[in-house]
């Protein structure tokens, strides 16, 4: 792992320089979504298609993303239904700094409203990639939130049959 990261709160979700923030509803309730955030960690690499694999580790996760980016993170709050927010402790991404992920979840008609929010901050090159790659990055999280909402619809269907 090539740096460790500046080790933040939660708060950091709301002081964080860069914020990108992406909503989307889905069908799924908010129990099954907090579920597969949180306890299903092995289960990422088959809905978001950026991560190559994800395993639990002890009070967090190790995540590889598909291009060779690496994550060492801690678990802030599994506070379900509500929120599953990370903290990354270590990464080789070039120029971070520090960084949550917080995945808001609220009931929303018969299903979830979710809002994923990354807080970022790092070098200013940094900073200014990650503003940039915000279009990205809403295709992608918008891509693997659909994703898991077919996969817990699946899921959903072989456990009433």
């Amino acid at each position: 792992m090539a740096q460790r990261l500046r080790p933040v709160g939660l708060d950091f979700v709301e002081t964080a320089p860069v914020r990108l923030s992406f909503v989307q509803d889905v069908a799924a309730t908010p129990d099954a979504v907090h579920r597969a955030l949180g306890e299903d960690v092995e289960g990422w690499s088959e809905w978001f298609s950026a991560v190559s694999s994800a395993r639990p580790t002890e009070g967090g996760r190790a995540v590889r993303l598909r291009g060779g980016i690496r994550f060492e993170e801690t678990v802030l709050v599994a506070k379900a239904p509500e929120v599953y927010a990370y903290r990354v402790d270590a990464t080789n991404a070039p120029g971070a700094r520090a960084w949550v992920e917080e995945w808001r979840l609220a009931p929303a008609g018969r299903g979830t409203r979710i809002q994923m929010t990354f807080a970022l901050d790092g070098t200013a090159a940094f900073r200014l990639v990650c503003r940039l790659a915000k279009p990205g990055a809403g295709r992608a999280v918008r891509s693997a939130i659909a994703a898991l909402d077919r996969r817990l619809a699946r899921t959903d269907r072989r456990s009433t049959t």
